[in-house]
């Protein structure tokens, strides 16, 4: 089989028993792999890759990611979530919608955040988390990330909710974390729901328990979704068949905006990703795909 699958992911579980549970439905030497890890607590939109749409992982990661977020001021965790060891902040000040507003312009476009130390990232070859969990405290390096979207959709005295959109590799615990230090109070994360990764959004999610062996099939979805907004250069079929088979072909009237580019068929179907050079007009394929369709 060949094609991505939007699942929601319940609450409770891991990323990779999501894909445990697909991988069941397959056969043994199948390949299937998800596009962005989410937290046990939080659920939503997790991209499930199958076959040889694994290859397509890195690029469905790099597409904006979308959440609605629940976040508690008054609070610290070690954690920076509701799953931790919570310390209440002692008569801590409710600040108002007008002060949280401004706080949160801080945290818009490219800004710098340092990972949660309960995290997945790897410190000299561990886990964050193995390490946090044993008492070793690790220095994480900060790192810039995009927000694009922030918003707040609602305040009720120390909890709120805001809608994010940001780019890979944001924690949004650390928003909530960051939040409330500015407000001098604390903050934390009490939920968190992926609603959209680029086109695949959450009210168009299967649940994993619907899938079966005769319906995973149906709910499979082509790879051009993985596209995003990358620069597209159309092709003829005859280019397409020779892009995939390697072949270094120069499309001298073409002039994409990066040199990043995807090449499609006729009929908008992914042939493969590569690089252009705009003073040859050379395109050099560097990973292309011979389906045509999730099948």
């Amino acid at each position: 089989m060949f094609g991505l699958l939007n699942l929601n992911k319940p609450a409770g579980i891991t990323s990779r028993s999501v894909v445990d549970s697909v991988h069941r439905l397959l056969p043994r030497t199948s390949k299937v792999g998800h596009a962005g890890t989410l937290d046990p607590m939080a659920t939503g939109v997790l991209v499930v890759c199958v076959g040889t749409a694994t290859r397509l992982v890195p690029y469905v990661q790099e597409l904006t990611k979308s959440y609605r977020a629940g976040f508690r001021l008054g609070c610290r965790s070690d954690t920076d979530d509701v799953t931790g060891s919570i310390v209440e902040t002692v008569d801590a000040r409710v600040p108002g919608r007008e002060e949280i507003e401004h706080a949160l312009q801080a945290f818009r476009g490219t800004i710098v955040q340092t990972p949660p130390q309960y995290s997945a990232l790897r410190v000299g070859g561990k886990r964050a988390y193995d390490l946090a969990r044993t008492g070793v405290a690790v220095e994480l390096v900060p790192r810039e990330v995009e927000i694009s979207h922030l918003e707040l959709v609602r305040c009720d005295g120390l909890e709120m909710e805001v809608d994010i959109d940001c780019s890979s590799g944001t924690y949004i615990r650390s928003i909530a974390r960051d939040l409330g230090e500015s407000l001098g109070i604390g903050g934390l994360m009490t939920s968190l729901v992926r609603t959209a990764i680029g086109p695949f959004r959450v009210e168009a999610a299967r649940s994993v328990e619907s899938l079966t062996a005769e319906t995973l099939r149906d709910a499979l979805l082509p790879a051009e979704l993985s596209i995003g907004d990358r620069p597209r250069l159309n092709v003829t079929d005859s280019q397409a068949t020779a892009i995939r088979q390697g072949v270094k072909l120069v499309f001298p009237s073409s002039n994409p905006s990066h040199p990043a580019v995807v090449a499609v068929d006729p009929a908008g179907r992914l042939v493969g990703f590569g690089e252009y050079e705009a003073e040859t007009g050379r395109f050099h394929p560097r990973n292309v795909f011979h389906e045509t369709s999730a099948t």
